[in-house]
């Protein structure tokens, strides 16, 4: 499978962004598909994680409340949702897929990953 991750930008804190993941090929629906960013200096971080199915959504402390994750496996498709930005968000956001289930908050369990998208939030 392959992903292009798209919808980054530049917004104010406490503003609102929404990432794309769109993804090639006819067995979209067998991976669990997360978003992970990275922050200079820093390593890669868990953000979001959606099931199979969608009907399970997965998110670090730090985002719950404000982030949503979801896909339309129809459309070969995964979003998120990013709502009341602070500047910490400020990342490169990747998405990935994993055929396992388990372990979704690790990024070791990805196999495939899209190509990056910047998201800055200004204060």
């Amino acid at each position: 499978v392959q992903l292009q991750a798209s919808g980054g930008g530049l917004v104010q804190a406490g503003g609102s962004l929404r990432l794309s993941c769109a993804a090639s090929g006819r067995t979209f629906s067998r991976y669990t598909i997360g978003w992970f960013h990275q922050a200079p200096g820093k390593e890669r971080e868990f953000v979001a994680a959606v099931s199979r199915s969608g009907s399970n959504t997965y998110y670090a402390d730090s985002v719950k409340g404000r982030f949503t994750i979801s896909r339309d496996n129809a459309k070969n498709t995964v979003d998120l949702q990013m709502n009341s930005l602070k500047p910490e968000d400020t990342a490169v956001y990747y998405c990935a897929a994993a055929l396992s289930g388990e372990y979704y908050f690790r990024r070791e369990v990805y196999g495939y990953w899209g190509q990056g998208t910047q998201v800055t939030v200004s204060s």
